[in-house]
């Protein structure tokens, strides 16, 4: 398994080659530098440790520098620990760049789900709301709390009540890698991903077998007798125009 550290940007869309259009969701990938190696002999796992984007050393404090000079490396606003077999071939001040993964990979995206505050049963579990009659005595209210004689002294644990919503880390499973371009650094990945705007996510190699496995070949390229290409667009509404 292989991991690197990314910063959600947005979403945009992009167009395949026959046309067909596909949102994706635009990851800053700048290079991760290896500030530390965890052994399985001194630490009991295999691991190493990145820092991603660089930080100015007037900012730093002292820990972060005794790390950036262990590293022979700048501070970084970042440090996180990328855990993977394949991880364990890096040295300490290398760097992990975007093209660890390659368009058509399967990859999984934790992040931080956004913080939705102090929300109610209805927003924070999807529940169902009551009458919106007047003489309703339920409306958007947290259901019944009984619990049948078999938990008198509390509330039964996973009792769906308002809290805290959001916030958490979330896990996105089995989702496609579009396209990855290492010179601007970026990786597209399809779909929405967990976070807002400018938050740290991970992306790592999946760790479930996917359901309906498809290529990034049947994904993005589909037979020109299913959809004509682009260009072939083109030139049949210049020939309707003529």
């Amino acid at each position: 398994m292989k991991a690197i550290l990314g910063r959600k940007m947005g979403m945009t869309q992009v167009f395949s080659e026959d046309g067909t259009m596909y949102p994706v969701t635009v990851v800053e990938v700048l290079p991760n530098i290896v500030t530390d190696v965890k052994t399985l002999e001194k630490h009991g796992y295999v691991a190493v440790q990145v820092g991603y984007e660089d930080k100015k050393a007037s900012r730093a404090n002292k820990p972060e520098m005794g790390i950036a000079k262990k590293a022979n490396t700048t501070p970084h606003q970042v440090h996180a620990e990328l855990r993977g077999d394949e991880m364990a071939n890096y040295k300490l001040g290398d760097a992990i760049k975007a093209d660890l993964f390659n368009k058509g990979d399967v990859v999984d995206i934790i992040g931080t789900a956004k913080g939705h505050g102090f929300s109610g049963t209805i927003k924070r579990w999807n529940g169902h709301i009551g009458p919106k009659g007047h003489g309703s005595g339920y409306h958007r209210g947290q259901g019944s709390f009984a619990n049948n004689g078999r938990y008198n002294h509390g509330v039964m644990p996973g009792k769906h009540m308002a809290g805290h919503y959001g916030n958490e880390s979330s896990t996105l499973l089995n989702v496609y890698v579009i396209d990855v371009n290492v010179e601007n650094n970026y990786i597209l990945i399809k779909g929405g991903i967990p976070g807002a705007k400018k938050s740290i996510v991970t992306i790592r190699s999946a760790i479930k077998d996917v359901r309906n496995p498809k290529t990034i070949k049947n994904l993005l390229v589909r037979k020109s007798t299913e959809t004509p290409l682009v260009e072939e667009v083109a030139v049949a509404e210049e020939a309707k125009a003529e």
